[in-house]
């Protein structure tokens, strides 16, 4: 590694490159040209140029290292102090809207701190201290985050009482997918922009509902039922209750225990018919995630992973549609890795009761 994460030379390339004017200089001694020298040492003549009128003012001693580098302009209380400054966002300083970019934490160094820096610099400022250039996520403004903290640091009191029943906490959502597929980055000729063939026009769109089961010492599962729907008029564009219901029966008969399901508050979910049979069989328990939290959802981490995999795929009729959902679902299913991986994305954690 030429240069570590805080920047400039590591030790070992400063007593490289010392070795190197050494040689440079014993061979000045011996009167040899600075082509050949340069040639041998495989450096630039320039850099020889430079090496030989050291040598002359300073000998042996003018080549030496003189050691890392100054300490930075920044120290680092002062970089936790613009820390501070950039984590109260971009509108907080004027700005129109939610980005920073080099330029703004340029000009927010220079407010605060009083110390003017280069763009570059700011860029190898950030880098130093652990920042990257990212695509940020969205949140609702309505979203209580204090709902969705008590959500993170433990499982709700409902959830915990039917793991420790032994029951199945499944997670629950649904998606729509259509026939023009998500579009990803490809490689291309420059100046010419890669073209996918799509339907121009399709009366097709299929949904899916699936299911992350998880349960202590089991293999986690994913559940699933699609759905396919004409946008004709007057047919309806999403599950019914009943679609709901038949699916967290099938999921009861395929897990052959309770099940607790966690979901969002879609009104489909809170249907009177639902409520009725969650009440009338025991081994159903329903438990609505917070408002506007679907960071907190696997199955999300699940429409991302299929989402991914269709990118850019050509799809000529509804049944290379399905074909192609149903194959990256069952890809998703014979990999339960992949599913805790998603129960890890959300920061969620699951865990076996103790023992009374």
């Amino acid at each position: 590694m030429r240069y570590p994460e805080g920047g400039g030379l590591t030790a070992e390339r400063r007593a490289f490159r010392e070795e190197i004017r050494l040689q440079a200089g014993q061979r000045f001694a011996a009167g040899e040209k600075t082509a050949v020298i340069a040639k041998d040492l495989r450096v630039s003549v320039r850099s020889v140029e430079r090496w030989r009128r050291a040598w002359r003012e300073g000998g042996m001693e003018g080549l030496r290292s003189a050691g890392p580098a100054n300490s930075p302009i920044i120290t680092d209380a002062q970089f936790a102090v613009l820390e501070e400054e950039l984590g109260k966002g971009p509108a907080t300083h004027g700005f129109e809207d939610e980005r920073w970019t080099l330029v703004r934490v340029q000009t927010v160094i220079r407010r605060r701190l009083r110390v003017s820096l280069s763009v570059a610099t700011v860029w190898r400022l950030l880098k130093r201290h652990g920042w990257s250039w990212q695509a940020p996520t969205r949140r609702a403004l309505e979203r209580d985050e204090h709902a969705v903290e008590v959500e993170e640091g433990g499982m709700a009191p409902g959830k915990r009482l039917a793991a420790a029943g032994g029951a199945w906490i499944v997670f629950e959502d649904e998606a729509g997918f259509s026939m023009t597929p998500p579009v990803a980055r490809t490689w291309g000729r420059r100046g010419h922009t890669p073209v996918i063939r799509v339907r121009g026009r399709s009366r097709r769109r299929t949904s899916v509902a699936a299911l992350c089961c998880y349960k202590p010492g089991e293999k986690s599962r994913l559940i699933h039922r699609p759905r396919t729907h004409l946008l004709l008029k007057g047919a309806r564009k999403s599950f019914s209750w009943k679609d709901y219901r038949d699916l967290l029966v099938r999921a009861h008969i395929q897990l052959d225990g309770p099940i607790v399901v966690v979901w969002d508050n879609l009104n489909t979910h809170l249907a009177a018919g639902l409520k009725q049979y969650e009440a009338e069989h025991d081994w159903l328990t329903t438990v609505r995630l917070p408002p506007y939290a679907p960071d907190l959802n696997p199955v999300e981490a699940v429409w991302s992973l299929v989402r991914r995999a269709m990118a850019n795929t050509a799809l000529t009729t509804p049944d290379d549609l399905d074909r192609k959902l149903r194959s990256e679902l069952r890809r998703i299913q014979l990999r339960p890795r992949l599913i805790d991986g998603c129960l890890t994305a959300t920061s969620l954690a699951i865990n076996p009761p103790t023992p009374p």
